[in-house]
Parts: C-alpha cells; structure tokens; sequence
C-alpha cells in the first residue's frame, strides 16, 4: 500500500446547462489533488458497476449512511469502479444514489498505482478493482480495509470488512 493517492486525473461528466439539448454534459477532468487535498475523504472501490454485490449492498449502505460518516468528520463519500463515466452516471441513477459521488477509473490507472487492479477474466471483465474502502486524510491514506484473498481470477466476491459499517466503526474510534 502506498501511503499518499497515486496522482491521477479522471476524466469525468459534469452537467452545464449552458449547452442546452438532451445531454448538457462536458468533459471534465479532475485530478487526485482536487478530490483528497485539504480533505477527509472515504473511497469505497469495487469490482463493477450493475454487479450484484455492489449495487445491493456496498454502494447502498455509503450512500444510506453519507450523514452518519458526515457526522464523523468526513467531507466526502467517493464510488471508485474501473469503468467510464457514462456507465458510473447509469449506475447512480439507476440506484437512485443521492450522496455519494461517482468516480470513473476508465483505465484503471488510479487502482493499478493503488496496487488494487486484478483480472476477472473469469467473468469476462478484463481488469476490474479489487474491493476496499479507504480513509484518505490531505492525501495520506490513514486506512485500508481491503477483502481478504486478493488474486487474479477470485473464484468469490469477498465482501467483509470494506463495508460502511466497518468504516463508520472505525471513525467513531479514532
């Protein structure tokens, strides 16, 4: 585990009515600096977007429990999938996520300097996340909670210790 955010930009979509028309979005980058710097930050990072344990359950407990973290001190929730930005914007609105920020690693380039980047060629899904959450402090990462078993090619879905409860347990003890 590195012990800062790798330095990355992602490449998002914001909305600007200014363009007017069906689909005012643009392009926007945004780089590790202007999530993390200055700020406390959760990451919840999963394999894919419309996946059954990630839409059932992960994503839906950050985005339930967003005040709950909020009132631990964190100043964002941030959804981290190896996927682009029009399948992570479907994705919250077809989960009707109200809080926690969608974040597009297209290329996988942020999760692979995070040493987080595994095959899953097993289900067809090239190279996807590995599940973790993470406490990111002005860039530090303070906390890792990562499911046990990391490899290629999981025969599972690990999903114990990277869900919110676990998260908001350990802010309540720090």
């Amino acid at each position: 585990m590195t012990n800062t955010v790798p330095n990355v930009t992602f490449k998002t979509r914001v909305r600007d009515e200014s363009l007017g028309g069906d689909n005012p979005f643009r392009w926007q980058d945004v780089t590790t600096a202007d999530i993390f710097k200055g700020k406390k930050v959760v990451v919840l990072a999963l394999p894919g977007a419309f996946t059954p344990t990630c839409s059932s359950t992960h994503l839906p407990g950050f985005d339930n429990k967003y005040q709950d973290l909020k009132a631990q001190g964190v100043d964002e929730v941030y959804c981290l999938s190896v996927n682009d930005a029009f399948t992570m914007f479907q994705w919250s609105k077809n989960l009707g996520v109200k809080n926690v920020k969608m974040l597009p690693d297209g290329n996988g380039e942020f999760t692979r300097l995070m040493n987080m980047l595994v095959k899953k060629e097993n289900l067809g899904f090239g190279e996807r996340s590995w599940r973790y959450s993470m406490l990111v402090e002005d860039e530090k990462i303070t906390s890792l909670f990562s499911e046990p078993g990391k490899v290629d090619n999981c025969p599972d879905d690990p999903f114990t210790i990277s869900d919110v409860d676990t998260m908001l347990n350990h802010l309540k003890q720090a």
